[in-house]
């Protein structure tokens, strides 16, 4: 019997039943009987503790009678009344005489002024002078006290009686040690094991006497110092090869130290007597199980005969089989799984059939997807291989579907991929080229394969398929215009395998759509570019996180006065390696990537912080920001932004944020939006870079703005070009009539900033003024500042 058969596996699932079951009966038994061991050894102890504190108590009333005798005796009282020395002889030797008596390692007197007056041993009575001298009180009011003191890290029991004639004259004191004479004392009552041990300040457990073997004082004290803390209740341990249920009673404290008693029972005693319960349970259990055995056995042989049978016809079916007829009849469950497995056979072969075409075929196109085209470039490549012939992939991606996809909606966009597709198809038709393989990959992206083509050719078919995308597509009575950039690779040309040839037929796809130039080939100098690219991205987030931008600042001056009014905020790169990056090194990129959103953060935030320090010293500068059109279609911008005023503690007007024409243009609605809530805030707008970009005057005249700045190209050659003149001047004059701040940029002299403000410009910047400065030298370059006008006032 093989124990892959159905027969071996329903005797080992009977067996399995019958051992997990017969093992779960063991070990409950097994553990209520170690429960009850464990019970009756908890109650033990309990008992023990109670027993070893009465023990204790009786020994302290014994000990506190002794001492009571002696304070009581006549010739004693009156030699302590008597106070000379001659009678210190005979207090010591009565104290002497007493404590032997009663076994005391010590006893002294102490005088009514709590002083100690005599002791039998000095060294132990300074130790437990501070503890003694805290007991009189007690004594006085209870005619005796009682207490636990460690000398030496070893308990003793301290007993003190007032000695009265009639009033008290002086306090007897004995201390008893509690040593092995207790521990015995304990264990022959109790049968338990006693372990009187001490914990010092540090937490440091030494063990002063036990009736343990030797060989387990020291595991238990190891035992114990490995405890994370003083155990509260029943416990366990392992100590000379044995179980044992241990409970910790505390007796006592003096000083930081503790003295305590550890009462123990044997686990393994206990369970003794359940041993022979045990093995009877356990020869039960076997017995049991050779019965389930026999009986499994036959039962699995009467089920597993005839299954055998439908088994062969399972392994027909599994090997794509479907066409054998099932010639197994019976009136029972094995017969009606014949007639299911006859249904099965009909039912997976067209389920099969439905699964290859949902994995390899888009739904919404019925063109091959990503898999099955990966399936058909392999195909195509591995005979391209053997006929040493070129095959050439041609990746697509659609311009502008998202937009269409979001204003018209995704049944809209669904229909579009569909006529697009369609019309794929009927372009390479009518291209004479019907054997090219078109697939959708994924989104707007489409990729057709073209095998035994040259290169020209394959530029040939991408330049009718752009041609045949410029078409306008009519759709529920829309007419959608919508291009594409193409990307080529092929093989042997770029590549020899699959995933190379769409790698690199993606990158010169985005190339396409970078350029906007319809078909590219692929270049590997373009696939560096986007490496170098990724790079870029990440150090430039590192140099976010690592601290290595830099904030610069370059002032804003008022032309008729020369007042320093504000300065604009740029940002610095100080990389690690290539030294200072300027902001045209990585700032385009960063718009690319919509990085720029965190680098407005930063620069909002480090502004912000400088503005303040600014405010402290009592200079109020506005602060201008640039902004780019990602900022502008962010519509969480304004609520950045006042978070950020709100955690500097800064007024809105303290910000001027800098947009240019062309970031409005992009999207005009969204834009409009959010510079209407920023504005809405306080913060003033200004239009960077005025007259270089392509927008209208009456949109321009609709945006809340409240500041324009003059192209830096028309404020260069003012005093050289009188055409820059005019368009200054005129820039300036519609600025006034549109009641606006108007700004220069580029002043580089003295006769500029004059002609400047003669035609009426508000303020100016430039490098005539400063060039950007770091942010920490902004306060010194303001106290230097010097107007190099006639009437020049001290700077605000």
């Amino acid at each position: 019997m093989h124990f892959r058969s159905l027969e071996s596996r329903i005797v080992t699932l009977f067996l399995v039943l019958i051992v997990v079951v017969q093992a779960l009966g063991l070990l409950v038994i097994w553990q209520g009987i170690d429960s009850s061991a464990h019970g009756s050894i908890a109650s033990e102890l309990d008992t023990g503790a109670k027993v070893f504190r009465r023990l204790l108590d009786q020994n302290a009333q014994k000990l506190r009678f002794g001492a009571s005798v002696l304070a009581r005796d006549t010739a004693f009282v009156q030699a302590i009344g008597n106070d000379a020395n001659d009678d210190r002889a005979t207090i010591e030797s009565a104290l002497a005489n007493s404590g032997r008596r009663i076994k005391a390692s010590l006893t002294m007197l102490v005088s009514a002024e709590r002083k100690i007056k005599v002791s039998t041993n000095d060294a132990q009575a300074a130790v437990l002078e501070k503890l003694v001298l805290s007991m009189l009180d007690r004594a006085e009011r209870f005619d005796g006290a009682n207490g636990i003191a460690i000398v030496e890290r070893r308990p003793f029991q301290i007993v003190v009686v007032p000695v009265r004639a009639p009033l008290t004259i002086a306090y007897v004191v004995m201390a008893f040690p509690i040593d092995a004479q207790l521990a015995g004392d304990m264990r022959d009552i109790s049968s338990l094991q006693v372990t009187i041990m001490t914990r010092d300040a540090a937490g440091v457990w030494l063990a002063t006497a036990s009736t343990l073997a030797r060989g387990a004082i020291l595991p238990l004290t190891v035992q114990m110092q490995a405890m994370p803390q003083v155990p509260n209740g029943a416990f366990d341990l392992e100590l000379d090869g044995g179980r044992y249920g241990a409970r910790l009673l505390q007796i006592g404290q003096d000083g930081g130290q503790m003295a305590s008693v550890v009462l123990a029972r044997s686990i393994d005693e206990a369970t003794a007597e359940y041993r022979n319960l045990k093995r009877l349970l356990i020869g039960l259990t076997l017995a049991g199980v050779g019965v389930a055995a026999l009986a499994s056995a036959i039962t699995a042989k009467r089920i597993a005969q005839p299954l055998s049978e439908l088994a062969v016809i399972a392994r027909r079916l599994e090997k794509g089989d479907y066409k054998g007829q099932i010639d197994f009849k019976r009136n029972d469950q094995i017969g009606a799984l014949a007639q299911a497995f006859d249904g099965m056979r009909d039912g997976i072969a067209k389920r099969e059939q439905e699964i290859r075409r949902l994995a390899y075929w888009d739904p919404l196109t019925n063109l091959p997807n990503r898999a099955q085209f990966v399936l058909l470039l392999g195909a195509a490549l591995e005979e391209a291989a053997r006929r040493e012939q070129p095959v050439f992939v041609l990746m697509m991606d659609l311009d502008r579907f998202k937009h269409v996809n979001d204003v018209m909606g995704h049944s809209f966009g669904d229909a579009l991929l569909r006529l697009v597709a369609e019309r794929l198809r009927l372009q390479l038709v009518e291209s004479r080229h019907g054997a090219a393989q078109v697939a959708r990959l994924g989104g707007d992206e489409f990729a057709i394969l073209l095998s035994d083509v040259s290169l020209e050719r394959a530029q040939a078919i991408a330049a009718d398929i752009l041609l045949a995308l410029e078409m306008p597509l009519s759709l529920e009575d829309q007419a959608v215009d919508i291009g594409a950039g193409l990307g080529i690779a092929g093989y042997p040309l770029h590549g020899a395998s699959v995933e190379a040839l769409l790698s690199m037929a993606e990158v010169a796809m985005y190339a396409a759509k970078q350029r906007n130039d319809g078909a590219v080939v692929y270049d590997a100098a373009t696939d560096k570019a986007s490496a170098k690219s990724l790079s870029l991205l990440t150090e430039l987030r590192n140099a976010v996180e690592r601290e290595e931008l830099r904030l610069h600042v370059q002032p804003k001056i008022t032309l008729g006065d020369g007042a320093v009014v504000g300065v604009e905020a740029l940002v610095r790169w100080q990389h690690p390696e290539r030294g200072m990056v300027f902001p045209d090194d990585f700032i385009p990129f960063a718009e690319q990537t919509g990085f720029i959103r965190v680098l407005t953060r930063w620069v909002l935030e480090k502004s912000a912080a400088l503005c303040q320090e600014m405010a402290a010293r009592g200079v109020h500068l506005k602060f201008s920001v640039n902004l780019s059109t990602r900022d502008l279609l962010d519509q969480d911008l304004p609520a950045k932004f006042a978070d950020i005023l709100a955690r500097y503690q800064l007024q809105a007007s303290s910000f001027c944020l800098e947009i240019t024409e062309s970031a409005i243009m992009d999207d005009p609605v969204r834009a409009q939006h959010t510079l209407e809530r920023l504005h809405a805030m306080g913060v003033d707008l200004s239009i960077d870079d005025f007259g270089t970009g392509y927008s209208s005057l009456a949109y321009l005249k609709r945006l809340p703005v409240d500041e324009l700045k003059i192209d830096k190209s028309f404020v260069l050659n003012m005093e050289r070009d009188a055409g820059d003149t005019k368009i200054v001047r005129s820039t300036i004059d519609l600025g006034h009539n549109m009641g606006l701040r108007v700004v220069a940029e580029g002043i580089e002299s003295e006769a500029v900033w004059r002609l400047l403000a003669e035609l009426g410009c508000d303020q100016g910047q430039g490098y005539f003024m400063s060039r950007p400065i770091p942010a920490h030298q902004l306060a010194d370059w303001l106290a230097q500042w010097r107007s190099p006008l006639a009437d020049t006032v001290p700077a605000e």
